[in-house]
């Protein structure tokens, strides 16, 4: 039998066999930290004593926390820049773009490995390379050793057949697989993509669709490669990176999803979840209220080409607010160029700076109410920025022709799609990037008065007592946890500032319960954490006293945060969350025993007494039992 290219990469990067369900450890070729989980990585990196990141290759995008309505952020940027020239990390200032943009543009690289602190990581899966997303103390210790552990996953080969049909794209695939798979779809599993449909998608395209499998719960998402990586490589002057990767021929997958092409058509994602997937023309005349077109998911430069040839000599519906993105300055560049930023701007777009902005709820806040159209990955409820409004993801097209006419629109009632060349050579804009320079070595990063010391958790006890502190239902996100937007994002680097708002939307005087109780535990139903990688919606609870989470079941990376930051994660039965209410007096006991030994937890609640599963791995226990990750890694070193 022979082997997938996920397991081709794993085998390469790892002294360990790969066995499905068993961690693996990887040498890992690149890391990227950006702006939001920066600080905090560059607080434990430099807690561990490491004169040098080890990855060959270490970025940091300043692309979320763009927003300088205060000192907060712009000291979140000067001290990640000293993190960077101190320990030889890549610096790219705010306003280059978007991280996974910017990232497949000049640096992902066939069958290499990355590892990076945002859940998109596996964008860079769109040219051959296993990226994996991970929370920003993971990658910090990536940085130091240069190794990741992950558990080993299964594979699902997505077979692409036949080519799309006009009007049809890219993001409708990756609504496809949702559909298909609803979030948790994808956990504990890659998406490998094969079959004659994969050649007619451009590098773009693939990036969109490796973007979207985040939002199924995959770990990473994987396209082989060919000529079509060839020449998106040779456009941005790296084409010597190439290299001809594919599957063996026999390869085997643990489930193949047969998608035709040609069957499918424009899909939207309705609120609040990128898993509510409808056709377009079900929902057709819906009145819309806001347009966005932009973030990790389409800002490039074929997404903003349609964007801009669709509205070209036509103008915005006067009911609506259109707004704009492009994903990097060589995107940028070329749409000045070549006059299809006018167009835009001609029809009554808003133009935006290049970065996150709107997606990480930073901006273009929809009114009261409003309904918005976003080409974006995620429409949980109030992540915009507006709890009461309505966001739906669709593609570039379907959010151009409906801005133009004010009603969710088929984009396939336009007629013959207009048609446009890429460029030769994208523009090599490198003013954007500061390279480390030896002459600041050495220097001392500097610390505004918003970034604090760095909040470790103590030596777990061995008896856990409290009160269950919150319950809450299916699909958790980290949203809810530890909300977006810009008021809560400049407190990133300062804990006790930022744990004042966990779960602010959701149950608004939590904080206030926790000092109250002294913590105490959480109980969360299905695929508690869904969402984005942010660290903080485990370091802020914990910083609360939160000792444990129960809950169904966990995604993948906050299932890992949890971890790191000391706090234990509990998975439980329909009928021990069913036992579980608010404000029982819970007492898990013989903590170091099961942590130990690996034993089922035992909790006592009142006189009755449950058994929940222990599904830590070896390390897990032993990281738990250190109080964290950056306590473990360092006893390690």
């Amino acid at each position: 039998m022979g082997n997938s290219l996920t397991y081709k990469i794993l085998a390469a990067h790892s002294a360990e066999k790969p066995v499905v369900g068993q961690e693996i450890t990887l040498d890992v070729d690149q890391s990227f930290i950006h702006d939001l989980s920066g600080s905090m990585a560059g607080l434990s990196f430099m807690a561990m004593g490491i004169e040098k990141v080890k990855p060959p290759l270490s970025v940091a995008y300043m692309d979320h926390n763009l927003l300088q309505n205060g000192f907060e952020n712009s000291d979140d940027h000067r001290f990640i820049f000293g993190i960077c020239q101190n320990y030889g990390l890549l610096y790219f200032k705010p306003g280059s773009g978007i991280c996974h943009q910017n990232h497949i543009e000049r640096f992902a690289k066939p069958g290499e490995t990355l590892v990076a602190s945002d859940s998109h990581t596996q964008t860079s899966g769109a040219l051959g390379m296993l990226a994996i997303g991970a929370g920003g103390q993971d990658v910090a210790v990536t940085m130091a050793t240069g190794k990741y552990t992950v558990v080993c996953p299964d594979v699902i080969n997505i077979r692409l057949e036949g080519q799309l049909r006009p009007w049809v794209t890219a993001k409708d695939i990756g609504l496809e697989i949702l559909r298909r798979g609803g979030v948790r779809g994808g956990y504990g599993k890659v998406f490998e993509f094969t079959g004659d449909g994969v050649s007619s998608l451009s590098v773009y395209e693939r990036a969109t669709i490796a973007n979207m499998g985040t939002e199924a719960g995959a770990t990473s998402s994987v396209f082989p490669t060919d000529e079509r990586t060839r020449q998106f490589l040779r456009m941005h002057g790296r084409e010597k990176d190439f290299s001809l990767l594919v599957p063996d021929d026999d390869a085997t997958y643990s489930e193949t999803w047969d998608i035709d092409l040609s069957s499918l058509e424009p899909l939207v994602a309705c609120p609040h979840s990128p898993g509510n997937v409808k056709r377009v023309s079900e929902l057709a005349g819906l009145k819309v209220d806001q347009v966005i077109v932009g973030s990790c998911t389409n800002s490039s430069y074929n997404d903003l080409m349609i964007t801009a040839s669709i509205l070209s000599g036509s103008s915005v519906n006067a009911r609506v607010d259109m707004s704009i993105s492009p994903g990097s300055r060589r995107v940028l560049e070329v749409l000045v160029n070549n006059n299809a930023l006018s167009d835009m701007i001609s029809a009554g777009a808003r133009i935006l700076e290049l970065g996150c902005g709107p997606c990480a709820g930073n901006g273009q806040s929809p009114a009261s109410g409003a309904i918005s159209l976003r080409t974006m990955n995620r429409n949980f409820r109030g992540r915009c920025g507006t709890d009461d409004a309505e966001v739906y993801l669709v593609s570039p097209e379907t959010a151009a022709v409906s801005a133009l006419r004010g009603v969710l629109t088929d984009p396939r009632e336009l007629g013959e799609p207009m048609k446009f060349d890429e460029p030769e050579q994208f523009p090599l804009a490198e003013s954007c990037i500061v390279w480390p320079d030896p002459a600041l070595r050495g220097m001392e990063p500097v610390r505004g008065p918003n970034i604090k010391e760095l909040k470790l958790n103590e030596p777990i006890a061995d008896a856990m007592i409290g009160k269950v502190l919150i319950k809450l239902g299916d699909n958790v996100s980290t949203d809810d946890i530890s909300p977006s937007g810009a008021k809560v994002f400049a407190l990133r680097s300062n804990v006790e500032a930022i744990a004042e708002y966990v779960f602010e939307k959701v149950y608004p005087g939590f904080p206030d319960k926790c000092r109250e109780f002294g913590g105490g535990f959480i109980v969360g139903g299905k695929n508690y954490g869904q969402g984005s990688s942010r660290e903080h919606a485990a370091l802020a609870p914990m910083a609360l006293g939160v000792k444990a989470v129960f809950a169904q079941s966990f995604a993948r990376i906050h299932w890992s945060n949890l971890i790191n930051w000391g706090v234990v994660p509990i998975t439980i039965t329909s009928a021990q969350y069913d036992l579980l209410q608010e404000d029982m007096d819970v007492e898990v006991t013989d903590v170091w025993n099961s942590l130990t030994a690996g034993g089922n937890f035992v909790v006592k609640i009142g006189s009755e007494v449950i058994n929940c599963d222990n599904r830590l791995s070896e390390r897990e226990r032993a990281i738990l039992l250190e109080g964290g990750l950056l306590q473990f890694t360092r006893k390690q070193i």
